[in-house]
């Protein structure tokens, strides 16, 4: 099935591109949540008359993009989770996580947008990468603290002056 594109999707393509995919995809994603529309002539002819509607469009985002990236330079978040004795998270940091913290700050970014390769398991400094538009990345400072957890002191144990207490006898 032939559709064009009225949004940019990631690993598929960008707005006003005309792409060949899967008929379910089609049908049961793209066209119902206005995605895409059915590529036929009548459509190809208002996509068209739309692609310098759509270049502005394009720009305008990627203008947007490269600001906010610039507000985020220099930009640090801190993160604490319990960890163990040799630094290692009794959890992991996610890119939820980070993006609480940037709102926090007063960034609002999606979390679908900070690229983490896996969630963050030890302690330390780590470069995240957000990407804000398809050309545009900006790159936050993570810094993940641990609490160190320590042990509760041990129950006293029987000494001689402080007699155990008896064990029942079996019968």
């Amino acid at each position: 099935m032939e559709v064009i594109l009225l949004e940019n999707i990631e690993k598929l393509g960008t707005r006003g591109q005309v792409v060949k995919v899967a008929n379910g995809y089609g049908r049961n994603f793209l066209l119902p949540k206005k995605l895409a529309v059915a590529a036929n002539p009548q459509n190809r002819k208002w996509v068209e008359q739309q692609r310098v509607r759509f270049l502005k469009l394009e720009a305008k985002e990627k203008a947007e993009a490269e600001e906010l990236a610039k507000l985020f330079e220099g930009v640090a978040v801190t993160v604490t989770r319990k960890a163990g004795e040799k630094g290692t998270l009794f959890g992991s940091v996610t890119a939820l996580d980070v993006a609480e913290k940037l709102a926090a700050q007063g960034f609002h970014v999606d979390r679908r947008k900070i690229q983490l390769a896996s969630p963050l398991k030890v302690i330390g400094e780590y470069d995240v990468t957000i990407r804000l538009h398809r050309e545009v990345t900006a790159t936050v400072k993570v810094k993940v603290e641990g609490e160190i957890e320590t042990q509760a002191a041990a129950p006293p144990a029987a000494t001689e002056s402080q007699p155990a207490e008896p064990k029942p006898e079996k019968t």
